[in-house]
């Protein structure tokens, strides 16, 4: 196995260790952090380790020309298990920032521009990234990051009513609006690909 894919299994290990540590009471203690448990401070630091190997496995595939096709398909794998994680640990302790509904539109999303990917291998047909993922990716990374360190105490944005008010809530709001302009961006571009597989 190469260190590139090293790195994305190792991703994928550090999930069921931040699962764990959120489930043990007696980490769910106060801390002078952010007015962080214990627990929650250990998932969102394992958060931030976890993906920023995201970055590490890709820059180590392409430095050491060690890309292989396990890493294509595990890499984005990887990815949607930490996200996914995040989100539904979020959803669990602040609902009314990160609701049911949006998750599901990001769970979606991903579902339907996977299933379009395969197709497109199956037709040997590569459709080009865009900005809109990037932006998506970027966003929900840094919403969940954000929301993980409680919003690191910002003050809400008194304008701006509810929870929604937040730093957190905002860039999460974008995140979502994110994921939907790009997932219909990409099914539009796949759109040959899609009409020729019905």
């Amino acid at each position: 196995m190469t260190l590139a894919n090293k790195i994305t299994v190792s991703r994928m290990l550090l999930i069921p260790v931040m699962v764990i540590l959120i489930s043990i009471p007696q980490l769910n203690i106060e801390t002078n952090f952010l007015g962080l448990y214990l627990g929650h401070l250990l998932f969102a630091g394992l958060f931030v380790v976890a993906a920023s190997t995201d970055f590490l496995d890709g820059y180590v595939a392409r430095k050491r020309n060690e890309i292989t096709t396990f890493g294509k398909f595990l890499d984005p794998i990887a990815d949607k298990m930490l996200t996914f994680t995040a989100l539904l640990f979020l959803m669990s302790i602040m609902p009314d920032t990160v609701p049911l509904w949006s998750v599901v539109i990001i769970l979606i999303r991903e579902f339907a521009v996977t299933g379009v990917r395969l197709l497109s291998v199956q037709k040997d047909t590569v459709i080009a990234a865009s900005i809109y993922g990037k932006i998506k990716t970027i966003l929900t990374m840094l919403a969940i990051v954000v929301l993980l360190f409680n919003n690191f105490e910002i003050a809400a944005i008194e304008a701006v009513p509810g929870i929604i008010g937040t730093v957190g809530g905002i860039i999460y709001l974008l995140a979502v609006v994110a994921t939907i302009v790009s997932g219909i961006d990409y099914l539009i571009k796949a759109k040959s690909v899609i009409f020729e597989s019905v």
